[in-house]
C-alpha cells in the first residue's frame, strides 16, 4: 500500500537563481503544490483506489472525477519537475540516454527546440514533457493543465522521464509572458543524470 506524502524541496528556494527565483519557488512548492496534495487526499480518501500508487491510479483515471483527475496529476506533476531540476543542471545527456536522443531526434539541440515547441503551443496551462513510448522509443508531447501522459486519457501516452511546468506560477514573476524565455533559461537547471535514470528504469 503506497502511502502518499509531501516531500520538501530538495533544494533550497535560491539554488535555482537566476533561473527561477526563491520567491517563485516558495510559492509554487508550498502553496499550489501542497495544495494539490491536500486536495487529492480529500479526493482519494474514499476511493478504493486510496494507496494505490499514482502510476496506477492514471491508468484508469478517465473513469474518476475532475477533482481526483486534476488534484493526483497536479501531485505527481510537481514531484517529477523539483525532481527533475538541480543547482547547474547536470551539463549534458550522456551514455544510452544520449545515444537515443540522437538516434530520435538527431541532436540533443534538435530534442531541446522540439520540445521548447511543445510547451510553447500548449495553450494556455500545461506540460511539456519528454518520454518513453509503449514502443520503447523517446517522444515528444504535451498535456493540458495537471494531465500527464500516464493517463489513460494524454493523446500521446508513455513514461515521462522530463517534464517542464508551463503554467504561468511557475514562471511570471521573473520572465511574465514570455514563455519561450523561460523554457530556454530551464535547461542551465535539468539533472540529465536523474533523466537517465528516469530513461533506464523505463527501458529496462
Amino acid at each position: 500500500m503506497t502511502t502518499y506524502t509531501f516531500a520538501d524541496l530538495p533544494y533550497a528556494y535560491d539554488a535555482l537563481e537566476p533561473v527561477i527565483d526563491a520567491v517563485t519557488m516558495q510559492i509554487h512548492h508550498d502553496r499550489h503544490h501542497k495544495a494539490y496534495y491536500d486536495n487529492f487526499l480529500t479526493a482519494v480518501k474514499d476511493n478504493p483506489l486510496n494507496g494505490q500508487p499514482l502510476e496506477t491510479l492514471f491508468t484508469t483515471i478517465s473513469k474518476e472525477s475532475a477533482a481526483l483527475r486534476n488534484n493526483a496529476g497536479g501531485y505527481y506533476n510537481h514531484n517529477h519537475y523539483w525532481n527533475v531540476m538541480r543547482p547547474h543542471g547536470s551539463n549534458a545527456p550522456s551514455g544510452a540516454l544520449l545515444d537515443a536522443i540522437n538516434s530520435t531526434f538527431g541532436s540533443v539541440d534538435a530534442c531541446k527546440a522540439a520540445f521548447k515547441d511543445a510547451g510553447i503551443k500548449q495553450f494556455g496551462s500545461g506540460w511539456a514533457w519528454l518520454i518513453v513510448g509503449k514502443d520503447g522509443k523517446l517522444a515528444i508531447t504535451s498535456t493540458p493543465n495537471q494531465d500527464n501522459p500516464l493517463m489513460d486519457t494524454a493523446a500521446v501516452q508513455g513514461t515521462p522521464i522530463l517534464g517542464c511546468d508551463v503554467w504561468e506560477h511557475a514562471y511570471y514573476l521573473h520572465y511574465q509572458n514570455k514563455r519561450p524565455d523561460y523554457l530556454d533559461a530551464w535547461w542551465q537547471i535539468v539533472n540529465w543524470d536523474y533523466v537517465a535514470e528516469l530513461y533506464a528504469k523505463a527501458t529496462a
